[in-house]
C-alpha cells in the first residue's frame, strides 16, 4: 500500500525535497515512524473572544487557547491501517505551552478515492473532517490548504457553514543550511479572521517499529474512528 501522501500527490511526490519525500513517503507496510522535536518560535491565537471555543476544542485535542514564544514541540507520525482497513497517518502535535502544561493537536489522515484527496480527521474522536488540497511549491515545500469541513456525531453528518468553519494553511519545508524542517501554520475563519497558528522548526528521527515491538502506540490513535469521509 502506498503512503497517504503518495496516493494524493502521485507523481508530484518526486518534486518534494528529498527529506520531505522520506518524511511523507512511508506507509504501514514499511513499519517505521517519524518523530520530530523542536521549538515553535511563536504560537499565537486570535481574538480573546475565541478563548471559550479554543478551550472547548482543547478537550478533544483540537486547538487550544494558550499562546507563547519558544514553545517546545513534538510531532509524531505513525502509519497504520485503521479499523476500516484504510491507510492512515497520524499527526500528533504536542506543545509544552508552559512548564508542566502540555497541549495536543491531533489529526489522522486518510486518502479518499471517492473524494480524490486526503481527508483530515481532527481531534480525539474524529468528529471533524476536512478536505486537504496538496501542492508542491517551487522550493520543494509541501503546501496544504484545508476546506469543506464536516461534523460527524452518531447518525448526524453535516457540512459546516463557513461562519463555523476555519480554513488552514500549512507550509512545511526543509532548510538544508540549518539541517531542519520548518513549519508555518495559520488557521482563519471567514468572519472573525485569524484563529490560531504557529511557526517554528524541528528535526526528526525514524523509528524501526519492528525493533521497537511492532505496534503503533495506542496513545497516538483516536478514541473513535469515523467511516464517513
Amino acid at each position: 500500500m502506498s503512503s497517504v501522501f503518495a496516493q494524493a500527490l502521485d507523481l508530484d511526490l518526486d518534486r518534494l525535497h528529498p527529506q520531505l519525500q522520506r518524511r511523507f513517503g512511508f506507509s504501514s507496510d514499511d513499519r517505521v515512524a517519524c518523530v520530530g522535536t523542536g521549538v515553535m518560535q511563536r504560537v499565537w491565537r486570535g481574538s480573546p473572544a475565541l478563548t471559550p471555543c479554543l478551550r472547548l476544542g482543547a478537550t478533544r485535542n483540537l486547538l487550544f487557547p494558550e499562546a507563547g514564544t519558544d514553545v517546545p514541540f513534538t510531532i509524531e507520525n505513525y502509519a497504520y491501517r485503521d479499523s476500516f482497513g484504510r491507510e492512515t497517518l497520524t499527526f500528533v502535535r504536542t506543545f509544552e505551552v508552559r512548564p508542566g502544561r502540555r497541549r495536543r493537536f491531533d489529526a489522522t489522515m486518510v486518502f479518499s478515492p471517492e473524494r480524490g484527496r486526503v481527508v483530515d480527521y481532527l481531534g480525539t474522536h474524529q468528529h471533524v473532517a476536512a478536505d486537504l488540497d496538496l501542492h508542491v511549491d517551487r522550493d520543494g515545500a509541501l503546501v496544504v490548504r484545508s476546506g469543506g469541513f464536516r461534523f460527524y456525531e452518531g447518525r448526524l453528518g453535516v457540512r459546516l457553514p463557513r461562519v463555523l468553519a476555519a480554513d488552514a494553511l500549512v507550509r512545511e519545508s526543509y532548510d538544508d543550511a540549518a539541517g531542519c524542517f520548518r513549519i508555518h501554520v495559520e488557521v482563519r475563519n471567514a468572519v472573525v479572521g485569524p484563529v490560531f497558528g504557529y511557526d517554528g522548526s524541528f528535526t526528526v528521527r525514524y523509528l524501526d517499529l519492528v525493533a521497537a515491538g511492532g505496534e503503533v502506540p495506542s496513545a497516538v490513535k483516536p478514541y473513535r474512528e469515523e467511516c464517513r469521509a
